[in-house]
């Protein structure tokens, strides 16, 4: 196969037993490393449901978030611009953001926004936002360029989340990221394969070398990028959403004039 990320060969490195029943081919690209299935044929039975019912971290993974993402955005952002979610989800991130006093908004073509009702971005609007966040997305992603040139055409920043691997690829039962009970990850990232990525798009690459990686035109450097995200960790964003002053009460004032005017 040819290698969505940089146009390299693929060879296949081995077949998984995906949603228990079909023989799925993998493809590890020569160059990049990065590794795709075959063309998945299978995935509208495997997103029966958006959120496949093995996420049980769904929520914990969000208030991790939440905290690196508002000490990144405090510290190294324009903490009172704009912010969008890229696949989020039942908007559940894009509501903790906005109770910490960021301005964020959702998209999601796939999945009903239960949590951030209102503050959908306007679709046919052309807007730029300060950074995207787009997290547990990009492994979904069918054709990955494609993707991101869609969130960099909100902005210069995209903060997601996926985990890598680092030198060979991972045995298939060394790796759950693989996740071929439920199908739906089909593309997986080495650090090679982000470093072509951010050359490509003239962007520079933060990463804490697991799961959590930051494309932008700014520079920060990576010792900067690490040492905020072990800081979210010690109480510090708590005192951010202080200092930011949570859009809680003021959003549940402005849904209640919304319905005042549709009435």
């Amino acid at each position: 196969m040819i290698c969505k990320i940089c146009g390299g060969i693929s060879e296949k490195i081995f077949s998984g037993k995906v949603l228990q029943k079909y023989d799925v081919d993998y493809f590890q690209c020569r160059q990049c490393k990065f590794i795709q299935t075959e063309e998945p044929y299978w995935l509208q039975e495997a997103y029966q449901n958006s959120i496949n019912i093995e996420d049980t971290g769904l929520v914990e993974r969000n208030l991790l978030f939440l905290k690196r993402t508002s000490m990144l955005l405090y510290f190294l952002f324009d903490r009172g611009g704009k912010y969008i979610d890229y696949g989020g989800g039942y908007g559940l991130f894009t509501r903790l953001m906005r109770d910490y006093g960021f301005d964020f908004y959702w998209d999601d073509p796939f999945t009903q926004n239960l949590f951030a009702r209102g503050y959908e971005h306007s679709k046919g609007i052309t807007e730029r936002y300060e950074l995207v966040t787009s997290f547990e997305c990009f492994e979904h992603f069918q054709d990955p360029l494609k993707e991101l040139e869609k969130m960099l055409a909100f902005s210069d920043s995209v903060l997601f989340s996926t985990e890598i691997f680092v030198n060979a690829a991972p045995l298939p039962n060394e790796w759950g990221y693989y996740y071929f009970s439920h199908g739906q990850h089909i593309a997986l990232f080495s650090i090679e394969s982000l470093e072509f990525i951010a050359k490509k798009y003239k962007m520079n690459l933060y990463t804490n070398g697991k799961s959590f990686h930051l494309f932008t035109k700014k520079s920060i450097g990576n010792i900067l990028f690490k040492l905020l995200l072990k800081t979210a960790l010690l109480g510090v964003p708590s005192l951010i959403k202080l200092a930011m002053g949570s859009k809680t009460k003021f959003d549940s004032m402005h849904s209640q004039e919304q319905r005042k005017n549709t009435h």
